[in-house]
């Protein structure tokens, strides 16, 4: 028997958006299309559309065309488990989703208790996969993973230098923060500032003048891009030039859109570009013909499509059970980031955090760089 999760908001009809009316395995594509996160809810959708669209091109799974169906969880838990539960009730067996952690967490318990397997291409919070659900796979790193090459690198950089550590107090932020904070304490590190913001403000001048007033040389911030871009344009304002350090949530060009000159400098941690891959160069080319420049999670989501697609091919069953098993197995998955294999909980076994800095190309656009 099915068991359906209710959390009393209404399952908006305006929620899914169909973009196959005749296919045999349905999969889910949920992710913020809407709200503060719209920007990375893009690549993940456009992402696994184009997976989806050449998997079928090239005869589909196991003789099965891919539906696809998107849900906008707006980076909200609620409206999250209630794409999950929209995901149950329309059929769908596969999941690629979602973007933050604190939506994952939740909608992840819906797919576990309906039979549906699910990959996650962005959220990194530990609790994702320690859980051992049967289900719950990632394309991306984990936060304890994230926060050590943060204060590796803090510690190889910037010695002697006073460290403030701010978070967003989301699942995701927050889990960084006390992650480099711990981290950090082993190491012998202390900060001179450890601290929460609110998501969605506009003015952040609290936080920036404890900042000024500690003396900050370096801000660890576990967060996303939309607050970070605020807290260095209001830095930059106060006369202060601390280095932000952070990580995955950043990976978006509106990140320089918002802060302009002043993200200049920050560093930060996420995968080697496979859209620079010269192996991925036809793949970014369709994106890029289709009118969508592919950057952050659009090829973890692409190869989140992939393993499920392969997992399948393997299990020579589109059962997501089967399918879970195959990848459970350390079966090695051939994907546009990379070879991919799992533990027993569904992380990556292949750890590939590297530190980019944020500066100006020879065109002049601000862009996040791999560090030499």
């Amino acid at each position: 028997m099915k068991k359906v999760w209710l959390t009393g908001a209404a399952l908006a009809a305006g929620l899914l958006l169909s973009t196959s009316a005749f296919a045999q395995i349905k999969i889910g594509i949920g992710a913020p299309i809407t709200g503060p996160s719209a920007a990375s809810g893009a690549q993940i959708k456009q992402g696994a559309e184009l997976a989806i669209k050449n998997l079928n091109a090239a005869g589909g799974v196991l003789g099965q065309k891919l539906e696809s169906t998107v849900g906008d969880d707006v980076s909200d838990p609620k409206q999250g488990v209630s794409v999950a539960n929209k995901f149950v009730g329309d059929g769908v067996t596969w999941v690629v989703g979602h973007y933050n952690s604190g939506v994952t967490i939740p909608a992840s318990e819906v797919y576990g208790d309906n039979g549906i397997v699910a990959i996650t291409p962005a959220a990194t919070n530990e609790k994702v996969t320690d859980r051992k659900l049967w289900g719950m796979f990632r394309t991306c790193g984990r936060d304890d993973q994230q926060a050590k090459v943060w204060v590796d690198y803090v510690k190889a950089t910037y010695p002697g230098k006073k460290i403030a550590i701010v978070h967003d107090k989301t699942t995701y932020g927050q889990g960084l923060g006390e992650n480099a904070k711990k981290l950090m304490a082993a190491d012998g590190m202390k900060e001179v500032l450890f601290e929460g913001v609110n998501t969605g403000e506009k003015d952040y001048s609290a936080i920036v003048t404890k900042l000024k007033a500690v003396g900050a040389d370096v801000l660890i911030y576990g967060g996303l891009y939309t607050e970070a871009a605020l807290i260095l344009k209001q830095l930059r304002d106060q006369g202060m030039q601390t280095v932000m350090v952070s990580g995955d949530g950043l990976v978006s060009s509106e990140f320089a859109t918002i802060g302009g000159d002043a993200v200049i400098g920050t560093q930060m941690s996420f995968a080697p570009k496979a859209e620079d891959d010269p192996a991925n160069a036809a793949i970014v080319k369709q994106f890029k013909d289709s009118g969508f420049t592919p950057e952050g999670y659009t090829l973890k989501a692409y190869a989140a499509v992939q393993v499920l697609a392969q997992a399948a091919e393997e299990a020579k069953s589109a059962d997501p059970q089967k399918m879970a098993e195959v990848m459970h197995s350390g079966k090695t998955f051939k994907t546009v980031i990379g070879d991919v294999s799992y533990d027993d909980k569904g992380d990556m076994k292949q750890i590939d955090y590297v530190i980019f800095s944020w500066k100006k190309g020879p065109d002049g656009k601000i862009d996040f760089f791999q560090n030499k």
